[in-house]
């Protein structure tokens, strides 16, 4: 009998759970970057630049329980709203459940490595600055965000023996 596929490839956003809806997040912290729009072009421009509540040695929020009260432009992701931010990373895990897609290889729920995203380089950690110590967000744009990650190691063959 096949084994049942993960809740995240048989359920759509909206049908999550609060635990299954907030362990999507691989918690790489993309989202709490800022962007830089050009209004006459209608482009979005990546920046290393985070929200002041980022702990960008961690890569976590520093105040995730009471983030919206704290930074009142702070997005909270809802299914309604992941259907219009076509700006989330490729990789975000609520993009690609929303999109009918599967997890990246790396993912916790796949890998079992919660830090696997901070190993690969696929978070912020280590590339972010605060808005508190930034200066001017067009010093900052950058090309990686929108990175897709590492593709999936090949397994190596194994070796046998062989008699002599």
């Amino acid at each position: 009998m096949p084994a049942e596929k993960p809740f995240w490839r048989r359920k759509t956003l909206k049908q999550l759970t609060t635990a299954e809806w907030e362990s999507l997040c691989d918690g790489c912290g993309k989202c709490c970057l800022y962007r830089l729009e050009d209004e006459d072009e209608g482009t979005l421009e990546a920046t290393n630049v985070a929200c002041r509540l980022l702990d960008c040695k961690s890569g976590a929020c520093s105040n995730y329980a009471k983030r919206k009260e704290i930074v009142p432009d702070c997005i909270k992701l809802t299914p309604a709203v992941v259907a219009k931010m076509d700006w989330l990373p490729a990789t975000c895990g609520y993009r690609r459940v929303h999109l009918g897609k599967d997890l990246p290889w790396w993912h916790y729920l796949k890998s079992g490595d919660r830090d696997l995203v901070h190993k690969l380089g696929v978070s912020v950690r280590g590339k972010a600055i605060s808005e508190l110590k930034s200066g001017p967000l067009e010093h900052h744009i950058v090309d990686w965000v929108d990175h897709p990650g590492p593709p999936k190691p090949k397994k190596q063959a194994k070796k046998s023996a062989k008699p002599r």
